[in-house]
């Protein structure tokens, strides 16, 4: 049975004993069950004293029109990274800036203890974009098993970040396709127009400069195509994020920029390598290149382009990219298309 959990962070203010209360993440069973999947809730109640989680914007019980924001996890070696319990530097950030952050657990983490070598094996990566649209399938379920969400979420202000193989599953949502070589080639296109916009880090690139490893492991990878994704995207790379093992040329992950149709942005990190600083949690030990201000950078620049694009509003994303760029030792580099 394919399993998948979500988590779900709000930044709602509860009043407890006279003042504000946010924060710690239990586990909440959801009723919600579908044939082949199950989704686990965890929601914020309470204060915050293990550093588990944390919520500093306060909304009030009224406040509506909460955007959506779906977080796919990367592939990666730790057990717990890859899973609805990683990326928390990014988690805590969304949420505690008023988006209702939904984050599935991919049948390729190894919490799940699938078998790696079957048709999907190892990334499962056609099952990863369905995870994500089953829950837009499901927003107003999921909804109604966190108390005082019902109704708040806007389902036209949706957005969706990956990182690494989550970038690659973001590119689908927003258009990219590829064939099956698994089912007899099968054009494979899980764009959804509920996404609004994506954040893409460090994503896969184009099929023309993967290595012949890379094509005998990931024969689907040979055939992407980016010329579909015209949704509003923001990449983000490392100028330093080069593995052999995919492919040798050094803007091979900026592809979703490069080979797809405008609007897009495109951030590259000087020196970044694929951890972007730490995205991924919070001193893990796959991290490549710890920064805390590399973290900071990506979370402002996500949030300002993000917000530009469900807000209607470019000069958003104008003053962010300016505020990172216009400095005497800037982080990034930034070109738009």
């Amino acid at each position: 049975m394919a399993a998948f959990g979500a988590i779900l962070g709000v930044a709602c203010r509860t009043t407890l004993s006279g003042k504000s209360r946010e924060g710690v993440r239990r586990d909440t069973p959801c009723a919600l069950s579908r044939g082949e999947v199950e989704i686990t809730l965890r929601r914020g109640e309470g204060d915050v004293h293990d550093g588990v989680a944390e919520r500093h914007q306060q909304l009030g019980h009224t406040d509506d029109s909460l955007p959506v924001l779906l977080l796919s996890h990367g592939h990666g070696n730790l057990n717990y990274v890859a899973s609805m319990h990683g990326y928390n530097p990014l988690v805590d950030f969304f949420a505690s800036h008023g988006f209702v952050v939904i984050q599935p657990t991919h049948l390729n983490s190894k919490t799940l203890g699938l078998d790696p070598t079957g048709p999907e094996g190892p990334l499962f990566w056609r099952t990863r974009a369905r995870d994500l649209r089953f829950i837009l399938d499901h927003l107003d379920e999921i909804a109604a098993a966190v108390p005082g969400l019902t109704g708040r979420i806007d389902p036209n202000r949706i957005a969706a970040l990956g990182h690494s193989a989550g970038g690659q599953t973001v590119d689908m949502l927003l258009g990219q396709t590829a064939h099956d070589p698994a089912a007899d080639n099968e054009l494979v296109n899980e764009k959804d127009d509920r996404v609004k916009v994506g954040v893409v880090l460090a994503a896969a690139g184009g099929g023309a400069d993967l290595s012949d490893a890379g094509k005998q492991r990931f024969a689907w990878a040979a055939t992407v195509d980016f010329s579909d994704m015209t949704t509003p995207t923001l990449v983000m790379v490392g100028d330093d994020d080069v593995n052999p093992m995919f492919s040798s040329r050094p803007d091979w992950r900026a592809d979703s920029y490069i080979l797809a149709p405008g609007p897009k942005s495109l951030v590259t990190f000087i020196g970044g390598k694929h951890s972007f600083g730490g995205v991924s949690g919070y001193d893990v030990s796959e991290t490549t290149d710890p920064s805390t201000e590399r973290v900071s950078v990506v979370q402002r620049l996500a949030a300002a382009y993000i917000h530009s694009v469900l807000d209607h509003d470019p000069e958003l994303w104008t003053a962010a990219a300016n505020a990172a760029t216009r400095t005497e030792a800037p982080l990034v580099r930034i070109e738009n298309k």
